[in-house]
């Protein structure tokens, strides 16, 4: 099997990005990095395109809503534009996967709902396959609560997508929502074809079970990958057609330039990249 490309979720550096795009991309690529995964990038493509290839990078996976009127973050809410002007923004980078990276806990409720969002997943995909993109989605933990006839919402979203839709796994959120990671990431197959290499304390429950506090990304206890709790060897090992291993922290735990560093060494130490 080919391994895959590293690559890092760009929202893990957002704050030295937005200071200094140019700068920031330079120091990843000073890292060995060659790929990345961009975020809110639908406002500006042309200016993170030129500033990509001046460093010497690419984007071939983006996060981007497109089941949602807003997207969320920890930190905030972002709003969306129409999946037209996404694709396009997509297209102008070089992207070849828009992924939507979160969808409200209140959608992952009954099992009506989860099956509009995979029908609304499964129109976007044929209207992307014009652009010569495919399109996907990245989970947090809010998909794994409910479950219908012994199988969780997000493998009844997966199982009701059209083939051409393809899905990044964190994880860490896989984790926080009780999986046996490798296990699901075996079951996932040739459909995941990305996974969010992040590592820490998982939290104790769920955060977004009903019920659950409200949190944000300070509150999570983030560390290197393979020094937390999370089993990425043996995740990534268990995957059959991942084509990148992406970097990513919610909340790094130092400079984060230096965090980077420290999971893209496990990365390459373990071989699990090329």
């Amino acid at each position: 099997m080919t391994r895959p490309l590293a690559s890092i979720q760009l929202y893990t550096l957002a704050a030295e990005f937005t200071a200094d795009m140019h700068g920031s991309l330079d120091r990843l690529a000073a890292l060995g990095l060659r790929h990345v995964e961009a975020f809110d990038f639908v406002r500006r493509p042309a200016e993170i395109r030129a500033a990509l290839d001046a460093s010497g990078l690419a984007a071939p996976t983006g996060h981007a809503p497109l089941l949602s009127d807003e997207l969320w973050t920890p930190d905030g809410a972002i709003p969306t534009p129409a999946p037209e002007v996404v694709l396009d923004a997509a297209a102008a980078i070089g992207m070849t996967t828009v992924f939507d990276p979160y969808l409200a806990p209140e959608r992952w409720l009954t099992a009506d709902d989860v099956a509009a969002s995979a029908e609304r997943l499964n129109r976007i995909a044929e209207l992307a396959a014009g652009y010569g993109i495919a399109v996907g989605y990245h989970n947090h933990a809010q998909e794994f609560v409910a479950e219908f006839d012994g199988r969780t919402a997000f493998e009844t979203f997966v199982a009701d997508l059209d083939d051409r839709v393809q899905i990044e796994l964190d994880l860490f959120w896989a984790l926080a929502g009780d999986q046996d990671v490798p296990a699901l990431v075996e079951r996932l197959g040739s459909r995941m074809i990305a996974a969010h290499v992040k590592d820490g304390v998982v939290p104790a429950s769920n955060p977004w079970a009903p019920g659950a506090e409200p949190f944000g990304s300070e509150s999570l206890d983030q560390r290197h990958a393979g020094t937390g709790d999370v089993p990425l060897a043996a995740a990534l090992t268990a995957a059959s057609a991942v084509q990148y291993a992406v970097i990513e922290y919610d909340h790094a735990p130092g400079d984060v330039f230096d965090d980077i560093a420290a999971s893209l060494a496990f990365l390459r130490d373990g071989g699990f990249v090329a």
